[in-house]
């Protein structure tokens, strides 16, 4: 098993907590343990990849992807552990993107993303994008910061700061949000999980745009498309989360 512990002081002392316990190795071997918030979850699926199952303990702040679990460090470790021997938690699959980018040298970068993938301006000026959507143009050119593209668990993420819907974990479909656009004034879409987006980025000389996946950036791009991964991320939750109640209660209600 791989555990992959938070950057902060509970994170610390929560791992300290479960070192002293030899029990976790009744853990299931394909399991990998987060201790942290959102972003150490997303480090720790793109450091293992998708052939792990990933069970977080929330550490940090909003925690959206992790199991939240009050009490000192010693006791949250005994209560997992509790929940481990038993089997008390469940595992599901969360689709992906899948991303193919082309830089202006030509280069071809590619990635997976478990939140969201976005084209954002690179310089004080707008981009202008043209979009495409299941081989139909949704915008000629649309003078913008960005787009971003999500999935359910990404959007409630910055998609839903950039004004993009929020979407229950367990919904199978792509979230598309322009970032201040200012002409068209393209509207939050929601499309099926399958569908094609490509992302053209126009004058990309004068008005430089990169890609960025789950918050890292990945260079300059012209042009960027995007569709849905074939293999899902799974992750594993304690039983009786309910992801109704946490979306209203972490966002929609916070």
């Amino acid at each position: 098993m791989i555990r992959f512990a938070a950057e902060n002081e509970r994170g610390s002392k929560l791992e300290a907590a479960f070192s002293k316990l030899a029990l976790l190795d009744s853990l299931a071997p394909d399991v990998c343990l987060v201790l942290g918030g959102d972003g150490t979850m997303l480090r720790a699926i793109h450091t293992h990849g998708p052939q792990w199952a990933y069970l977080g303990i929330n550490c940090g702040y909003l925690g959206f992807l992790m199991n939240d679990l009050a009490g000192e460090p010693d006791q949250v470790a005994r209560s997992v552990v509790g929940v481990l021997e038993a089997e008390g938690y469940v595992t599901h699959g969360f689709p992906r993107l899948q991303m193919r980018a082309i830089t202006p040298s030509g280069e071809e970068i590619e990635g997976a993303a478990v939140n969201d993938v976005y084209v954002e301006r690179q310089s004080g000026q707008t981009v202008h994008l043209r979009v495409t959507v299941d081989g139909v143009e949704a915008v000629h050119r649309m003078v913008c910061d960005g787009l971003i593209a999500a999935t359910p668990l990404g959007s409630t993420a910055y998609s839903f700061s950039a004004g993009g819907p929020a979407a229950h974990p367990l919904v199978r479909a792509t979230s598309l949000t322009a970032i201040c656009p200012h002409t068209p004034r393209l509207a939050p879409l929601v499309l099926p999980h399958s569908s094609p987006i490509h992302i053209e980025v126009l004058d990309c000389d004068m008005r430089p745009a990169r890609c960025v996946i789950d918050g890292q950036p990945l260079g300059n791009v012209e042009r960027v498309d995007v569709r849905g991964a074939e293999v899902s991320v799974r992750l594993c939750f304690l039983d009786g989360h309910n992801f109704t109640q946490t979306l209203f209660s972490k966002l929609i209600h916070a």
